[in-house]
């Protein structure tokens, strides 16, 4: 086998063991070779990758940058023997944060870590980099623009069967190719810059699977990384970081925050586009049904993005629209949003219930508030009444609670959308769960549904009434 060929020409004895590690996105294999050192060895089949990579491991390693150090090469160029890095890659490491989007001290100390020496690949590593050694293409140029959009088109907008005018995307597909073309390209571009091909070693970050490498932009690795559909980054954690890449950018070039934030949307939107095309290709095509759960993250993605449209491509964002409603898109987001319950109740019949099975939520008590319904006139009407309004009002307590009551919700909702948090409840409880209450829950729930847009169930249970605001 050539690996143990390669393990005893270096090391000088034979492998203890050899085991194939699990399968990555890529064709090429790789093994753990364990004895006197362990080390990891890797099986591709395309030579010129094998030569791109073998060229810029070399390169980096020179640059004092964070790569594997390559030990061994066979004479084909078939294989290699690289630094052994171990098993955790980020991916795993900020697997909690990813799974709840609360991202933990730990775990956000990690990724500013790593966007912080992406400068330093992109820029350092240019230092003297023959780009004609990377493969399939040296540079970002329009052909290969070309080639990711129309894998979007072909492997992933085709197979969903959605109908469109191809003229008139390819149009706005190569307006998109001259924006993404006007910035500064001297840079090295990762390309497929993600935490799954970044290693934690002695708890400090290093990078694998630069092949695909090439002279580019730097938006692009920013935007390939803080969009990464399965990384499920909430806005918060992204700003955050990118802030800390803005910082680490000043130290290679003077920068405008303004026009900086301008050109990284366009590259975001480029880079969800062939992720959907690589997605589409490996699921629809290839039937590797891991690829295709990554899609909803992804759509998400895109349907945030385009929540503001691009007036540069204006057929794309209309149908970039329809593709994000397609009712296979939209009935997994309905899965995943956010549906708010806003009771009324009396206190001496109990708290209402949580069905959803999360328990919590809030509960607000009323009855400081002036009661109504101490009054003969008022003992009729409800809290949707206008003359119990009016008293309520008037009397000008129940809106200061209220103005209370939004502030905490508010901040709740904007955090559980964030994390993707699927049901929040909010009682109101009163003496009899007919004025004050009904009061309250009616204006928080036509309150949280104009500012957010969620469905709002609510549910003035003492009165016998439910109503539904739709998700708009």
């Amino acid at each position: 086998m050539t690996l143990q060929n390669l393990y005893e020409s270096y090391i000088g004895s034979s492998p203890k063991d050899i085991v194939e590690l699990p399968a990555s996105g890529s064709n090429r294999r790789y093994f753990r070779l364990t004895g006197k050192q362990s080390i990891i060895g890797a099986i591709g089949n395309c030579k010129q990758e094998n030569e791109a990579f073998i060229y810029m491991a070399k390169h980096f390693k020179s640059k004092g940058l964070p790569t594997p150090e390559l030990f061994a090469v066979s004479d084909d160029k078939m294989s290699y023997l690289q630094q052994d890095l171990g098993d955790l890659s980020l991916f795993a490491a900020i697997e909690k944060g990813r799974l709840t989007r609360s991202f933990g001290n730990d775990e956000k100390e990690l990724l500013t870590k790593v966007i912080r020496l992406l400068p330093d690949i992109q820029f350092k590593g240019a230092e003297g980099f023959d780009y004609s050694k990377c493969y399939p293409a040296p540079e970002f140029d329009m052909r290969s623009i070309m080639w990711d959009l129309n894998y979007f088109k072909y492997c992933f907008l085709k197979a969903t069967g959605l109908e469109f005018q191809e003229d008139l995307l390819e149009d706005d597909f190569q307006a998109m190719a001259k924006t993404l073309l006007q910035v500064d390209s001297e840079t090295f571009m990762y390309r497929d810059f993600q935490s799954r091909n970044v290693m934690i070693h002695n708890g400090e970050p290093w990078f694998i699977d630069f092949q695909g490498g090439r002279k580019g932009p730097y938006y692009y690795d920013l935007a390939s990384f803080l969009w990464q559909a399965k990384a499920n980054f909430p806005d918060s954690l992204r700003y955050e970081l990118i802030e800390q890449y803005i910082d680490a950018l000043k130290k290679y070039k003077v920068v405008d925050t303004a026009t900086f934030y301008t050109q990284l949307r366009h590259f975001v939107l480029f880079r969800t586009l062939q992720v959907l095309g690589a997605y589409g290709f490996r699921g629809y095509f290839e039937k590797k049904p891991h690829f295709m759960q990554s899609v909803p993250f992804a759509i998400a993605n895109l349907r945030q993005l385009i929540s503001t449209p691009f007036a540069e491509y204006p057929y794309l964002s209309e149908l970039l629209a329809k593709l994000v409603d397609m009712k296979q898109f939209s009935d997994e987001m309905q899965r995943h949003a956010l549906k708010l319950k806003v009771f009324s109740f009396a206190y001496k019949k109990g708290i209402p219930n949580d069905t959803s099975g999360n328990g919590g939520g809030f509960v607000f008590d009323c009855r400081a508030i002036n009661n109504p319904g101490k009054y003969e006139r008022y003992k009729p009407f409800t809290g949707l009444d206008a003359q119990v309004i009016k008293y309520l009002e008037d009397d000008g307590g129940i809106l200061k609670f209220l103005d209370h009551v939004y502030e905490l919700v508010d901040t709740s909702v904007s955090c559980y959308i964030e994390r993707r948090f699927t049901s929040l409840m909010v009682s109101f409880g009163c003496t009899g769960g007919q004025h004050r209450s009904v009061y309250c829950a009616q204006h928080l729930a036509e309150h949280v549904s104009k500012k957010f847009g969620i469905q709002v169930e609510l549910v003035h249970r003492e009165q016998d009434i439910e109503q539904t605001f739709p998700a708009r």
